[in-house]
């Protein structure tokens, strides 16, 4: 069906919860092209410059997200006014004061969204009561607009634990005089609200963040380069890879595990393996990609996390961000390894369980969490009993890399899951249903999902050395070539994609 006029604008600038903006999705791409034409006019003028893409930030949250906007907003207004606060006050119980009011303001609210249902059904079993959540913001878009949206529902607005988080380390960073309050409320929004990494990350430090607003726009021609081929990168990533093996086979094992053989059900973890690492670094890939364009640089976030040779180096490779904020902003708060070795294990525990629950309020995350968090103390008293010793042997890192592999595959079973059920069903059928001899007949059966998986582990563990240097060779190819490979990856990514296109895991979380 062709789209008239007005058609094609709802779908540009009205909100629908049906077809939110996704990098992934061609709507995205046209507003992008918009955006960067205004950019090219505005560019010299840095206020100019940060209001505008502050504005267009906003815009494509409420593309995303509709009337939780207003939760972006205010957290943007609210966390800006606290930093003030906390850097004016002469008193240091003062500030510490406002610091925990602060910081206790934003995880209530993140803490409603996010675990309603679980501590209001936790208390009706416990107390045996009938209470019901309520969605008071719902509400009020009721009364204030005539709506009639279903407010005993609670959606959790995305991507409120990434600028939570990344607030709540702005006013720890300012009580800590490591940086100083932001003077201008439109820079500030700016850093917390800024489009590309404000869904799923990576976190970013107001010190590393916020004087790249104050700097005169800068794009070298290798960094132009660079920016392409991240870009590039992470759509192959995210639809060929991810997309495509969750469509055409692990949504199917998950939704029904009972369904499914045993051997079907192992190779569906691994392919979800594939497919979180897939999803979440596209994601990271895209949206360094597309700050480094307009000139602002963001972390790196994932370094080859399944070559890790334990537990411990797979958390310095895998959500970097998230990571240091947990180190920072909660495990060495918690005394890190300062006070003994047990103290150092509990800690560790503390942590990763925190880490899971930040996912989400269920079972399955806390034992997700708990299964790294038990590998992070193994690994550490394994390394103190032995010293190293081994540690330079080619063979102990090739057998240390396929444990830490299989470990972290096994632990996504948890994350993945959908309910308890799914978890039991799985165990269920590797126990009881797992004949080997079959697995020909379910590779022929599943030929070109497993083909992509293949493909995509073979990737994974490429050497590092030929991935840069294929990076450096793009970089420094002429511009036909680049908008040659541009057009041959489009073609591969309108071929690859399904019909509905998936919305990026970390997402919900």
């Amino acid at each position: 069906m062709n789209l008239n006029y007005y058609d094609i604008i709802n779908e540009l600038f009205v909100y629908s919860p049906e077809t939110p903006i996704l990098y992934t999705r061609p709507v995205f791409w046209i507003l992008f092209t918009l955006i960067m034409g205004f950019y090219s006019v505005l560019y010299k003028k840095n206020l100019i410059r940060n209001i505008f893409l502050l504005a267009v930030s906003l815009f494509l949250y409420y593309k995303t997200n509709g009337s939780f906007l207003v939760l972006l907003v205010f957290s943007c207004l609210f966390n800006y006014q606290s930093g003030i606060i906390i850097r004016k006050r002469r008193s240091e119980k003062g500030n510490k004061a406002w610091l925990v009011v602060a910081i206790t303001i934003n995880l209530i609210i993140l803490a409603y969204f996010k675990y309603a249902y679980f501590f209001t059904e936790s208390a009706n079993e416990i107390f045996r009561t009938k209470y019901e959540v309520i969605n008071w913001l719902v509400l009020w878009e009721n009364d204030l607009f005539g709506t009639s949206f279903n407010a005993t529902s609670i959606l959790l607005p995305v991507g409120i634990s990434f600028y939570t988080f990344q607030a709540i380390s702005y006013l720890i960073d300012v009580y800590r005089k490591r940086v100083r309050a932001v003077k201008n409320v439109f820079d500030f929004s700016f850093y917390l609200a800024f489009f590309p990494q404000l869904i799923a990350g990576p976190i970013v430090r107001a010190s590393a963040f916020i004087p790249q607003l104050y700097q005169k726009y800068r794009l070298t021609k290798a960094e132009f380069g660079h920016s392409v081929f991240l870009i590039l990168k992470g759509l192959v990533k995210k639809i060929v890879f991810a997309d495509f093996i969750a469509a055409n086979f692990i949504d199917r094992i998950f939704s029904s595990p009972i369904s499914y053989s045993g051997v079907e059900n192992i190779l569906a973890v691994y392919g979800y393996s594939l497919q979180i690492y897939a999803d979440f670094s596209g994601y990271t890939d895209i949206a360094i990609g597309l700050a480094l364009l307009m000139g602002f640089k963001l972390p790196v976030n994932f370094n080859e996390p399944y070559k890790a040779n334990s537990l411990t180096n797979f958390w310095r490779r895998w959500h970097i961000s998230l990571s240091l904020w947990l180190r920072d902003y909660l495990y060495i708060p918690l005394g890190g390894n300062r006070k003994g070795k047990f103290r150092t294990y509990i800690n560790l525990l503390i942590t990763m369980v925190l880490g899971g629950l930040w996912h989400g309020a269920n079972l399955r995350f806390v034992i997700w969490g708990s299964i790294h968090g038990i590998g992070l103390v193994f690994d550490k008293l394994w390394k103190s009993i032995t010293k190293n010793r081994f540690s330079h042997s080619r063979i102990t890192k090739a057998v240390s890399i396929f444990i830490t592999f299989n470990l972290v595959t096994f632990a996504w079973l948890f994350f993945r899951a959908e309910s308890q059920e799914v978890v039991n069903q799985f165990f269920y059928q590797v126990h009881h249903n797992l004949n080997l001899s079959i697995l020909p007949d379910v590779i022929k059966g599943y030929s070109l999902p497993f083909l992509i998986m293949g493909l995509g582990f073979i990737l994974i563990y490429t050497p590092f050395v030929i991935k840069e240097r294929f990076r450096g060779w793009f970089i420094k190819s002429p511009i036909y070539i680049k908008l040659i490979i541009v057009v041959i990856t489009v073609l591969i990514l309108y071929q690859a994609a399904s019909s509905e296109l998936q919305a990026f895991i970390y997402f919900k979380f």
